[in-house]
């Protein structure tokens, strides 16, 4: 069971190296992230972008452009629409958001004739956050995507936060499906959903994982607010994953740690897609996106 960032870099160094596409990669948080990944082993990678930028970022980080494959395009647009056309045609394992703003960089995924989204998939944004008052790694979702997912998205973020679980080695993940309490209060629609989605892993239709909500944060993890509550769960205390009731709220709890929780850490990526593909914010550190690379490199098949 993966419980650190470092342990999914000690665990990609014993696989193949996965095939990294950046698209519209001229910023140096991008490559020197890139540069990073493939220091550290897990893959090999494709920059596709401005050529004469790319060449400036390696001169000015001292980094050897030789130990990228360069695409030149310099056009942003058909940039991103080319890094895609690569994972289609075989030629990556891996998509990662560069420069480019992120609708342009969703557009080129989503597009009908070439982009990466299979048919009746639902896309999500899938989190795993790192934090010095945690004993182990948070997956969650979503904090970027779908703005107000409804019962269905919902049951799809669900499958991905397990997914990425299980890929971390995590063979029976605790989901806690999050609301402002943990009563069920019938007129507040995320206590209705999370209890639905319980009850249909209680019934297996959601598998390969625990499931209890709705549950509110401050019981799904800390094993002394369940007890103060006489909260009897398989999941309080000890959640592996977060299914937040919206995007407000996801985006608020990652950015906290992000910003105010000193040695947090984090990695985002598209699950539901032809290949994971990343996503981070272009003012992520280098780090966050650094380790974005590895999880997804961690979940590509």
């Amino acid at each position: 069971m993966i419980t650190t960032f470092e342990q999914i870099f000690e665990t990609l160094r014993s696989k193949p190296k996965k095939r990294l596409v950046a698209a519209w990669a001229v910023d140096d948080h991008t490559i020197n992230a890139a540069r990073l990944a493939i220091e550290a082993g897990i893959v090999e990678a494709t920059l596709v972008g401005d050529e004469k930028l790319i060449r400036q970022v390696c001169e000015h980080e001292k980094i050897d452009p030789s130990i990228f494959k360069i695409v030149a395009i310099d056009d942003e647009i058909t940039a991103v629409s080319a890094a895609v056309d690569i994972i289609n045609a075989g030629e990556g394992d891996i998509l990662m958001k560069g420069l480019c703003s992120t609708d342009k960089y969703m557009r080129a995924i989503l597009n009908k004739e070439r982009g990466l989204l299979p048919a009746k998939a639902v896309l999500s944004h899938v989190t795993v956050l790192s934090n010095p008052q945690y004993h182990k790694l948070l997956i969650m979702g979503d904090i970027a995507v779908i703005p107000a997912p409804d019962l269905g998205q919902k049951v799809a973020i669900t499958n991905y936060v397990v997914k990425t679980a299980h890929a971390m080695g995590i063979a029976k993940p605790k989901v806690a499906l999050i609301a402002a309490t943990e009563q069920m209060m019938p007129g507040m629609p995320a206590c209705v959903d999370a209890a639905i989605i319980s009850k249909m892993a209680d019934r297996g239709q959601i598998s390969g994982c625990l499931v209890d909500g709705p549950l509110a944060l401050d019981v799904a993890l800390s094993v002394e607010a369940a007890a103060v509550k006489k909260l009897v769960s398989s999941v309080a205390g000890d959640a592996d994953c977060l299914v937040f009731p919206n995007i407000e709220s996801a985006n608020v709890f990652y950015k906290v740690n992000s910003q105010l929780c000193i040695g947090a850490k984090q990695a985002a990526i598209v699950a539901g897609a032809k290949a994971p593909c990343v996503l981070s914010s272009r003012a992520d550190s280098i780090e966050t996106k650094l380790n974005s690379i590895a999880l997804a490199a961690l979940t590509a098949k």
